[in-house]
């Protein structure tokens, strides 16, 4: 079982990124996926979930109508849009299906101001 999380980089304030999660080892189809976001010192952050088919979809308030999460199953991919960015995103973004497995490394989003 794999999770291989990309897209991310350094953007200015009110800029834009697109995340993916890759998984491997496991039928993505199955399972609804979510995204989360962690900082030094914090305790990992759910921000966005989606169900199997894509059809259904949750967002924590501080980033509804800004971040938009969907789903590509036949390329095993879960994908994180991110409008509007501030420096208070900062933080390393991760994904995980539902129930969750192992944790990927992660990619990095810097917010500049």
């Amino acid at each position: 079982v794999q999770l291989v999380e990309s897209g991310g980089g350094l953007v200015q304030s009110g800029g834009s990124l697109r995340l993916s999660c890759t998984a491997s080892g496991f039928t993505f189809s199955r399972y609804a996926a979510r995204w989360y976001r962690q900082t030094p010192g914090k305790e990992r952050e759910l921000l966005a979930m989606i169900d199997s088919t894509g059809r259904t979809t949750y967002y924590v308030a501080s980033v509804k109508d800004r971040f938009t999460i969907s789903r590509d199953n036949a390329k095993n991919t879960v994908y994180l849009q991110m409008n509007s960015l501030k420096p208070e995103d900062t933080a390393v973004y991760y994904c995980n299906r539902l129930p969750p497995t192992s944790w990927g490394e992660g990619t990095q989003v810097t917010v500049s101001s």
